[in-house]
């Protein structure tokens, strides 16, 4: 059994509303086309809520009313009851939302259709290591459910590619991950929360890469902001250390960006993972390219279904 822990539907009534890639309403094509590869169960969610990912004139994905979202929800949750045996379901919830989203995603956690939240590394151009994040950042501790750190819409920078969707896709969702990721790790959020679950899309970004970098960089700014000064006599602790702490997914095409996450967070912290849909390319790609990893057999297991089988509650064999 594989349990691909990144995936999206969207629901009927916002394709009347919103262009929207056509493989997000096709949910039984989507199930009956991983379980013939050995995908059973998909977790799956949206990085806008009742939005959409692509880039409409005038629309603020972060505006939505709270009936909207508690509508799509049901919707979710709907679906995930119809489909027990191959879905289970991600609470959006915009992370610095200052009415009562929290607390209404906080209830939706108790629901058994959802394993976990989903929220963008980045809103408005503001990356999740700001003081403002705290609220967010103790509810999923709290709540100790994973929380997949997905790029947003219009990730920062955008404005610069004049309207390039496939430069704003490929290249610059995958920055924006990296870079707010990288503000969360300076921000301290997992010294102040230990217990948090997070998972980073785009298999890290360019994380992997920047372990040094990270380092550097602590040294240049005097160390994490929010960690306070180390205990007199003992050495502080580099910020990449915290990387081992983080979970990433395997959706990358690229195999050597797969085997860095790999060497960086380790087996057990990779998690199998496709972004399909919407992204329609070969789903066998990603499981051959995990095949391929050099890492041990039972390292595989643990990225192919162990991992996301204890990290969501999920039981079973």
């Amino acid at each position: 059994m594989t349990i691909d822990i990144h995936g999206h539907v969207t629901s009927p009534e916002l394709f009347k509303r919103f262009p929207m890639p056509p493989s997000l309403a096709d949910i039984d094509g989507m199930i009956e086309q991983k379980a013939a590869l050995g995908i059973d169960l998909t977790i799956v969610g949206s990085p806008v809520g009742a939005g959409t990912m692509v880039p409409v004139p005038g629309l603020d994905n972060y505006a939505q009313p709270a009936d909207q979202l508690d509508s799509f929800h049901e919707w979710v949750a709907e679906t995930v009851r119809e489909h027990a045996d191959h879905l289970r379901g991600y609470v959006y919830v915009n992370p610095f939302a200052e009415d009562d989203s929290l607390a209404r995603a906080a209830k939706r956690l108790a629901q058994d259709e959802f394993v976990g939240l989903i929220v963008n590394t980045s809103v408005r151009g503001e990356y999740l290591g700001s003081p403002r994040a705290e609220e967010f950042f103790a509810l999923a501790a709290e709540a100790d459910v994973p929380v997949l750190l997905h790029p947003p819409a219009e990730p920062v920078g955008a404005a610069a590619m004049h309207g390039h969707l496939g430069l704003i896709e490929h290249v610059v969702r995958p920055c924006d991950v990296t870079s707010g990721v990288a503000s969360i790790l300076f921000a301290g959020w997992l010294d102040r929360f230990p217990t948090l679950k997070l998972i980073v899309a785009n298999a890290g970004g360019s994380l992997p890469l920047l372990r040094e970098k990270l380092d550097l960089a602590q040294q240049r700014a005097g160390g994490p902001p929010n960690s306070g000064p180390p205990k007199p006599g003992t050495p502080q602790k580099p910020i990449s250390a915290n990387l081992s702490k983080l979970y990433v997914d395997t959706a990358t095409p690229s195999r050597i960006a797969l085997a860095a996450a790999a060497e960086v967070f380790g087996p057990a912290h990779l998690l199998f993972g496709t972004d399909s849909p919407p992204l329609t390319a070969p789903l066998h790609t990603t499981l051959d390219m995990v095949a391929g990893l050099d890492v041990t057999d039972e390292q595989k297991a643990l990225i192919t279904a162990g991992t996301a089988r204890a990290l969501f509650k999920l039981g079973g064999n």
